[in-house]
């Protein structure tokens, strides 16, 4: 994922949190702030310590960006997403990652139509 696609410094992350509004399923809460003067999206993540060791978060982390990179022309540009993961997604493979992120972005009404 590019640099400018993501969301790295920690006030950014707050922005998100404070003024951005949440939709959640059972595996992950996505906070989402529509962004005017930006013409693409920026996804921070989040995988706490209680999910399990360094593999663990990191195994999740890879397979949140690349189910993000395969639905970037579906996702509404113009906004910063912040991506929390909960216990579930850690026994979750990468296409079952996919299917839940794909429904939390549904619910929160920020996927294009087809």
């Amino acid at each position: 994922m590019k640099k400018e696609l993501r969301i790295k410094k920690n006030k950014d992350f707050q922005t998100v949190f404070q003024q951005g509004r949440s939709f959640a399923n059972r595996q992950f809460v996505v906070y989402s702030l529509p962004k005017e003067d930006q013409d693409f999206f920026r996804i921070g993540l989040s995988v706490s310590k209680k999910l399990g060791n360094a593999v663990t978060r990191n195994k999740i982390k890879r397979y949140i960006r690349q189910s993000v990179f395969e639905l970037k022309d579906q996702l509404l540009p113009g906004y910063d997403y912040v991506i929390i993961a909960r216990k579930p997604a850690a026994e979750m493979d990468f296409f079952m990652i996919k299917k839940s992120l794909t429904h939390v972005f549904k619910v929160g009404k920020v996927l294009k139509n087809r």
